[in-house]
């Protein structure tokens, strides 16, 4: 095995989670394609990420449907590198991400925990 490909997030709506992706967080479209029965599979990605991506996968019933925003039981659970903290916090504040916390120095680099369109947990690191 070489790599992680996608991780599935699943979320309340295919275009609103696609505009917070790209127009708030910077990412990429990869891929929106319609599977029938107003499925789709839709990939976002950071610029220049070559091997992982996000699969924005719909909610479907009750059980998913309840999920959205709290998959990880309120901890952090995707954390998003980058090589520049101060420029793309900024940036990301700009378009209205909201921070959980101001940012902070830990021996692994500088990071914040910010929140996306649902309430799921991301940190926003660079690495030292």
């Amino acid at each position: 095995m070489s790599h992680l490909g996608l991780v599935a997030l699943v979320v309340r709506d295919y275009d609103e989670a696609i505009a917070f992706y790209v127009d708030a967080l910077g990412f990429e479209l990869r891929e929106n394609t319609g599977l029938g029965d107003g499925k789709r599979w839709v990939v976002v990605a950071p610029p220049g990420s070559r091997e992982t991506g996000l699969l924005l996968a719909r909610a479907e019933g009750p059980e998913q449907e309840a999920r959205v925003g709290d998959q990880t039981g309120g901890r952090v659970g995707l954390f998003l590198n980058t090589d520049d903290f101060a420029r793309d916090h900024e940036r990301m504040l700009a378009a209205g991400v909201r921070f959980a916390e101001p940012p902070r120095r830990e021996p692994y680099g500088m990071v914040a925990v910010f929140l996306d369109l649902y309430g799921n947990r991301w940190d926003l690191i660079e690495p030292r």
